[in-house]
């Protein structure tokens, strides 16, 4: 894998549409992407060039975001199958790349989208076809997340409220997680450039930080006015009357609508329904997994203990460093996500409009969708 710097870009990019977390390079044949692991201090392109390092950068975080995971795989297979266009190493890629994530539903999709594509070619075919497919994905999601945008936009112009609109979102939803736009910030992105006021509540997102370290880097980049909260002053927030709505991703979507998000989401659909603030999931299609009746069929995954027991953060000099937080035999428990259920979650906010979060809602999503598909 290698890496390159990039200048910091201004405080204020317009539009947002033209900052992207992946991109191909067609003069080096490969695909750069942002390394969020060094964010939100240093923005760093690394390009991943074999199977290994599109693994390495799915299972450490270097991208993140279901849909961003689920475009990384799809190249990652198209570049594995342009070194071995053999059905034997197509199934072998497939499955490696398929264990680097195990919640995020998009993951799977991508990658059965690719070989679905090109499963019944000739072998000398199928590392081209591969990489077109993979390209049309990415604009796929570009496309998708624009409209969520706008279909969120309208739901933001029908709140009531006095002054600038105070959206909380929880952990990072997008143009980072995404390629353009995102989900859950795309509706925020379409108000600022319409010339709606509005503020986010970023929760810090612990143990990884991605409010913190993703998001408010994301709006600051864009000019949206953000604060940065810690998680569990959330509450407290909506008790008071500061937070319009909640906005936030889903990694997978359950038929019956329940939704798996980063861990801390279901606190705040609590919290939310408490205080009667719609509480919207913003999500693309690909997202939604039609064969997992409810959240109790989503595996949750479980991640590294000193995601938890350490922070790191740079020193006075500008280095980065890992601190431990607690002593050292300390255990610690680390789901990264959780599911809440559909029945707290006011709407599903699609490409295709907003739905019910209930088997009803989205049997007519699923009937839009076949209904519109060619045949």
């Amino acid at each position: 894998m290698k890496y390159r710097s990039a200048p910091e870009a201004p405080a204020f990019l317009s539009p947002i549409a033209k900052l992207c977390s992946l991109r191909w390079n067609a003069a080096s044949g490969v695909v750069e992407v942002i390394d969020q692991t060094r964010l939100p201090h240093t923005l760093r392109w690394c390009e991943l060039q074999d199977l290994d390092s599109y693994c390495h950068a799915i299972s450490t975080m270097q991208v993140r975001g279901a849909p961003l995971i689920g475009i990384t795989a799809a190249f990652g297979l198209a570049q594995a199958l342009s070194m071995d266009p053999s059905t034997e190493h197509l199934q072998a890629a497939s499955a490696r790349l398929l264990a680097t994530r195990p919640t995020a539903v998009n993951l799977r999709w991508a990658l059965e989208s690719v070989a679905a594509a090109v499963r019944e070619l000739d072998p000398a075919d199928r590392g081209e076809v591969a990489l077109a497919t993979a390209q049309q994905l990415r604009a796929r999601d570009i496309a998708s997340c624009s409209r969520i945008g706008d279909h969120g936009l309208a739901l933001l112009q029908a709140l009531e409220c006095a002054g600038p609109l105070n959206i909380m979102t929880h952990c990072n939803a997008g143009w980072l997680a995404t390629v353009e736009w995102g989900t859950a910030l795309a509706p925020v992105y379409k108000a600022h450039a319409a010339g709606i006021p509005v503020h986010v509540w970023v929760s810090e997102t612990r143990p990884r930080n991605q409010g913190m370290n993703l998001t408010a880097w994301e709006l600051q980049r864009a000019g949206v006015p953000c604060t940065v909260v810690a998680d569990n002053s959330c509450g407290q927030l909506m008790r008071r009357g500061a937070v319009d709505c909640v906005l936030v991703g889903s990694d997978r979507t359950a038929a019956n609508g329940d939704v798996c998000n980063k861990i801390g989401t279901y606190l705040k659909a609590l919290a939310a329904r408490a205080n009667d603030i719609p509480f919207y999931v913003a999500l693309p299609e690909s997202t939604i997994d039609w064969h997992c009746a409810s959240g109790d069929d989503i595996p949750i995954e479980e991640r590294d203990q000193a995601e938890v027991l350490t922070v790191t953060g740079l020193d006075h000099a500008g280095r980065p460093q890992a601190l431990a937080l607690a002593a050292g035999d300390t255990l610690a428990h680390n789901p990264a996500f959780d599911v809440t259920p559909a029945e707290l979650v006011t709407a599903l906010v699609t490409e295709h409009g907003s739905f019910e979060a209930s088997a009803a809602g989205l049997g007519r999503l699923r009937a839009q969708i076949f209904s519109s598909s060619p045949t």
